[in-house]
């Protein structure tokens, strides 16, 4: 008997969608199966006015419209945080609609994020504002002093600077974007709903050793960088939880191949594709598929205070191997397509 899941249409909380050709190549992927996305705003230069994230929007919907495939498919902007931001700008974006939330990057802690904060204290105004307004705040959870160790720098970012901030703010919003160690998990676990924490589908699916044992694979190197099975077991265990303060943000974060396996390659990891097949082979490898809608589709909407997608997505298991494309022309160049690491038995078989 074929197995069915049937659950409301996901939606992605973290997503990079990048622009030009990129952009073009990138963003049928995600429409294809999610009907809202967090858009993340580290652009060259960052999106950081209302109307940078404007002209933004704009460029994603004609992008998709150049798809012969029309889908229903809604970008939720944000603003990239800097130490210029004006807190009079964010609460008017906010106010009129264009943004769903703003974006914190440590400066330097991954790509094009040079703009980001080198001190809390020097947005502070900023965040009061956004508490004041009901403003959601995303954070990349990564201190970038040389002297911690890169499996050590969420920790340390939590240690150093959002309990801290949590203490100093509690009624701000905040999410802990792609969160990646039992650490981060038990720190939003001891927090109200007013604090919540996405989760990615290689964080899921991978650890430290399916990236550097028995060779280097650049294709699985991103950042927050995959950490030891313990804590990958950690965040399997609270996205199959049913707690709400997890819901799923894919951090689908294209690169050229080229760019992946050079001398200094860059992180990030393309899973937009295949994330609905993935995250529904570890939840039926969990004996946790009652808790996938949860995950993809509900916890999000009720943290951003949206209503839940109308859509419902059905889904397939069947009994040979999902086939799905490896890799996507970019330009001249290709982006090569997430590899879970394992075969998917589940596939979207349709939205409506």
């Amino acid at each position: 008997m074929t197995q069915q899941l049937v659950i409301a249409q996901p939606d992605d909380w973290h997503l990079h969608l990048r622009d030009g050709e990129m952009l073009e190549s990138v963003v049928a992927a995600s429409a294809r199966h999610f009907r809202r996305a967090i858009i993340m705003p580290n652009l060259v230069p960052p999106v950081v006015t209302e109307k940078d994230a404007v002209a933004y929007s704009k460029r994603i919907n004609q992008a998709l419209n150049q798809h012969a495939a029309k889908h229903d498919f809604t970008p939720l902007m944000t603003l990239y945080l800097t130490e210029q931001t004006v807190a009079t700008d964010v609460v008017n974006a906010a106010k009129n609609g264009v943004i769903s939330a703003v974006k914190l990057y440590p400066a330097g802690a991954t790509t094009n994020s040079a703009s980001g904060v080198t001190e809390i204290n020097k947005v502070m105004p900023v965040l009061e504002a956004m508490a004041e307004h009901n403003i959601v705040l995303c954070m990349h959870g990564e201190v970038t002093r040389s002297e911690v160790d890169i499996f050590d720098r969420e920790q340390a970012f939590i240690d150093d600077v959002l309990a801290p901030l949590r203490e100093t703010l509690p009624e701000l919003r905040i999410v802990l974007e792609h969160v990646t160690t039992s650490d981060g998990v038990d720190f939003v676990q001891s927090q109200p709903s007013n604090m919540a924490a996405t989760i990615t589908p290689h964080h899921l699916a991978l650890n430290r050793n399916h990236m550097l044992v028995g060779g280097i694979r650049p294709h699985y190197y991103c950042l927050p960088i995959l950490k030891r099975g313990d804590h990958q077991h950690a965040l399997m265990a609270a996205a199959t939880s049913g707690d709400a303060r997890f819901f799923l943000g894919t951090d689908s974060a294209p690169h050229t191949a080229n760019t992946k396996e050079s001398a200094c390659g860059c992180a990030g990891v393309f899973n937009s594709p295949n994330t609905m097949s993935t995250l529904a082979q570890l939840f039926d490898d969990a004996n946790a598929l009652d808790k996938l809608e949860g995950f993809t589709s509900l916890h999000g909407p009720k943290f951003y205070q949206l209503p839940v997608n109308d859509a419902k997505m059905t889904l397939i298991k069947q009994t040979e191997p999902v086939q799905y494309e490896t890799q996507i022309k970019a330009g001249d160049e290709h982006v090569v397509v997430f590899d879970p690491g394992q075969a998917l038995y589940w596939r979207v078989e349709s939205i409506a």
